[in-house]
């Protein structure tokens, strides 16, 4: 069983992220969080979520990658109000405040220039990349409430 990610500092969990994701190549994932950075709106923040961070899927307990070499995704969240200007009015959960999964099966409910971006990225790191956008409020509350943790990539303007 992995180390529950709410046990671990921030130096762990950027090490699983690093060593899951990354094969453990930090000049890839330096590439990564930069071609981000160029891409989306100033002030950005850019999180990563999920089994990269858990090590474990949600679906069914199994680790990262159990499927095979780059086959489990990244969950990329992008965080403030720039980043979820990029979504169609339609494609949110929480109008304003979180938005639906920008990927390989919804590639439409974005700005073909994010999405552009999300598949640039995908082709960068090797591996399944989707894009969410999201309030700090709400990153917070999933963290908090739904035991959902997370790494931060790029604190956005307003953290820094």
């Amino acid at each position: 069983m992995p180390k529950d990610a709410h046990e671990m500092s921030e130096n762990e969990i950027r090490s699983r992220v690093l060593t899951l994701a990354f094969g453990g190549d930090e000049r890839l994932f330096i590439a990564f969080y930069r071609k981000l950075q160029q891409g989306l709106p100033e002030g950005t923040g850019i999180v990563l979520r999920g089994s990269v961070v858990t090590n474990q899927r949600h679906e069914d307990g199994t680790p990262y990658d159990s499927l095979g070499k780059n086959t489990s995704d990244l969950d990329v969240t992008l965080v403030g109000s720039k980043a979820m200007e990029l979504w169609k009015a339609d494609a949110y959960y929480l109008p304003s405040l979180h938005t639906k999964p920008l990927g390989d099966k919804d590639p439409d409910i974005a700005t073909p220039e994010l999405n552009a971006l999300r598949e640039s990225v995908q082709e960068l790191v090797g591996r399944p990349v989707n894009f969410q956008a999201t309030s700090s409020l709400v990153l917070y509350s999933r963290d908090i409430l739904f035991g959902e943790p997370y790494y931060v990539v790029v604190h956005t303007e307003a953290d820094a």
